[in-house]
């Protein structure tokens, strides 16, 4: 019999079985020993990094102990024992840390960055503060399916720091969504103190300027946590709300382990030591005679068992052979492209209208779709895009959103994750800079990262010509083209926006659909009145010729056709590429090389713009072919100015028939 020490933590039984007592140390000791494993993998070069939970187990256990298996957790890279507890397969945890084929990412990710539907968790990424939004896109498609479900949403003190923070819980009190926001204080972020991190007492204490119910709970007290969290999860699933809840509790080991704890005192370090969960925990189960030696002793080997057969089958499995051919493949989620064709029944649309409608058919067709943005509902969007979708499709799928692109962008995830498809109206395209990292770090990386889509549009009007200025006026195509696992699209006709528009909202993947302001309601065209689809990667032939290959997008479609009007005798293929991810490259490529010559014109400044790109392919793959150098036309090198004299000279309009001239002289 060991000696059993007085515990640390005062415990209250409460209703709970022996059984349940039990449950709660058996799921607390396992990550324990894994992690204790884990250490020692480490020091010997088999694990690459790790970040310890050790002393944070209660939380981990408790809150998911808490929640139905149903329900969605986004732990961090600490819970170790959210992911233990949901009970997945060792085999499966360690051949994921080992980059092993097996595990949740394929090798293109580490530690807890990845997520499982199987299991119904999503895990981080390193820059922590999304998930936090995420979060709240999952609250909603429970709440829109009025399945009852809460979720429950893991962040560091630190990560509270970040302006995602704000913004999620700022949504999720305006929508009353069923989320728990789960804050593990522990004392640092890497080496930076709670002092550092936040002026107000306690982190709890914010709750109240969100209008959120708030507590704080011992993070190392494994009843405290787990009958509190089940309570306030029962209580939400009836009465749907948000709720924060701080953890206080400490980090003993470094942030990763290469960091160390030098910068702890060594005193903050043994009084958190003596505050173990799982040590004072077994020290109270002994004192009520609920666990014993011969008890303790046959849980150790249990999972020490388990742990090594799971590390010898792990070991066991090969390693991942490189294939391009596979990697390419996973950036995106594979899709049967669907045609749906349209009858002869035309009626005119400006550009505007067309989108409108192709919004609201869309919406028809799939009778979950949620449209979110600032001032979409009764004001009907700053360009009337959903004037009347209220009305037609209710409250609950055309949603105003407060000031917060990254949230929503993040929501939009959520809604994914849930099975929701969504659309997200950027007011102005240039607003997505608030939203840029859950654009090209999330939505763009998921499906390769773990195979989950990121069924997610967002609309980004977009374009000078309207004297807006430089924050209303970029065209910042360009940021997107780069980012693998984002698809881009720019009609520049209404025909081509309503059928492009259909095909991306049908797409599983995030596609921006750049709309030009200049030709809302300038450019008509007769539409056909059904829903339709138009594939995305293939380009518009506008004009044939043979001189020369005119290759363009969006307004500058227009420009392009109007100095060919005003030249008549310039024979052009002028192509409207439509899509720039996925690129038509054989349609520019052929015409290359049937005219010899190209010209690329683009609204964007030049340097580091799409016509970058395309010249350089041509001039690869075209070199022998061509009988001028490729000509990049573009705007001016600064932002776009306001005044109307300012902006018609930034743009490249009026450059392009002196250049286009130029090429064809060469």
């Amino acid at each position: 019999m060991p000696t059993i020490t007085k515990s640390n933590i005062a415990y209250d039984k409460r209703n709970l079985s022996d059984k349940e007592l039990l449950k709660l140390y058996y799921n607390m000791l396992k990550p324990r020993l894994i992690e204790e494993k884990m250490l020692i993998l480490l020091r010997q070069g088999k694990v690459s990094k790790w970040f310890s939970g050790i002393g944070q187990e209660a939380i981990s256990v408790g809150v998911t102990m808490a929640l139905k298996s149903s329900e969605y957790i986004l732990p961090m890279h600490r819970n170790l024992g959210v992911f233990t507890t949901r009970e997945i397969p060792l085999h499966r945890l360690f051949c994921q840390w080992q980059g092993k084929m097996s595990g949740f990412t394929k090798g293109r990710d580490r530690s807890f960055h990845f997520g499982t539907q199987e299991y119904n968790i999503v895990g981080m990424i390193s820059h922590l503060g999304p998930q936090l939004g995420v979060a709240d896109g999952i609250a909603l498609a429970n709440l829109l399916k009025k399945n009852g479900n809460v979720t429950a949403v893991f962040s560091g003190e630190g990560g509270t720091s970040e302006g995602d923070f704000h913004e999620a819980l700022n949504v999720a009190s305006v929508w009353q969504l069923p989320v728990i926001f789960c804050i593990e204080n522990n004392g640092y972020g890497l080496s930076t103190p709670t002092s550092e991190q936040y002026h107000c007492k306690h982190i709890a204490d914010r709750g109240k300027g969100y209008g959120i119910e708030s507590f704080i709970l011992d993070g190392n007290n494994i009843i405290e946590t787990y009958t509190k969290v089940q309570k306030l999860a029962e209580s939400i699933r009836k009465r749907p709300r948000p709720i924060l809840i701080e953890f206080k509790t400490f980090r003993r080991r470094g942030h990763e382990e290469a960091s160390g704890t030098k910068y702890v005192p060594q005193e903050l370090m043994d009084e958190w030591e003596a505050k173990d969960p799982i040590e004072n925990f077994k020290s109270y189960l002994f004192s009520k005679k609920i666990l014993n030696a011969s008890i303790d002793e046959a849980y150790v080997e249990e999972i020490k068992t388990e742990i090594d057969a799971a590390l010898d089958s792990a070991y066991g499995e090969p390693e991942i052979v490189p294939s391009k051919t596979t990697e390419l493949k996973d950036v995106y989620k594979s899709y049967n492209y669907e045609e749906f064709t349209h009858s002869n029944n035309t009626k005119e649309l400006r550009f505007i209208d067309a989108i409108s409608e192709g919004l609201k058919q869309s919406m028809q067709k799939h009778k979950d779709l949620v449209i979110m943005g600032q001032d979409i509902a009764e004001y009907g969007g700053v360009f009337k895009i959903t004037d009347g979708f209220l009305e037609v499709f209710g409250k609950d799928r055309v949603r105003n959103t407060p000031i917060c692109e990254s949230a929503i962008v993040e929501a939009a995830m959520g809604l994914s994750i849930s099975g929701i498809k969504s659309v997200v109206e950027m007011q102005f395209a240039d607003f997505v800079t608030s939203g840029f990292n859950p654009v090209v770090n999330y939505l763009a990386k998921s499906h390769y990262r773990w195979q989950q889509e990121a069924d997610v549009v967002v609309r980004m009007p977009c374009g000078g010509g309207v004297a807006a200025g430089p924050f209303h006026s970029q065209t910042n195509e360009a940021w997107f083209t780069k980012t693998p696992g984002l698809k881009v699209v720019y009609p520049a006709f209404p025909y081509d926006a309503k059928g492009l528009l259909a095909t991306a909202i049908n797409d599983p993947n995030p596609v921006l659909f750049f709309e030009h302001k200049a030709l809302y309601r300038s450019i008509r065209q007769d539409v056909p009145t059904d829903y339709y689809t138009i594939p995305f990667g293939k380009a518009a032939f506008l004009k044939e010729g043979n001189a020369v290959t005119i290759i363009t997008y969006g307004a500058g479609v227009h420009w392009a056709l109007e100095t060919l009007d005003n030249n008549t005798d310039i024979s052009a293929d002028l192509i409207d590429l439509r899509t720039l991810q996925p690129l038509d490259k054989d349609a520019i490529l052929d015409s290359v090389k049937k005219t010899g010559r190209a010209i690329i014109l683009q609204e964007d400044s030049l340097f580091g713009g799409i016509a970058s790109d395309l010249s350089a392919m041509l001039m690869e793959e075209c070199f022998e072919y061509l009988d001028a150098p490729v000509k990049r036309v573009a705007s001016m090198e600064t932002p776009i100015p306001f005044i109307g004299q300012l902006e018609e000279q930034y743009m490249a309009k009026g450059a392009f028939e002196d250049a286009l001239k130029q090429v064809l002289a060469y």
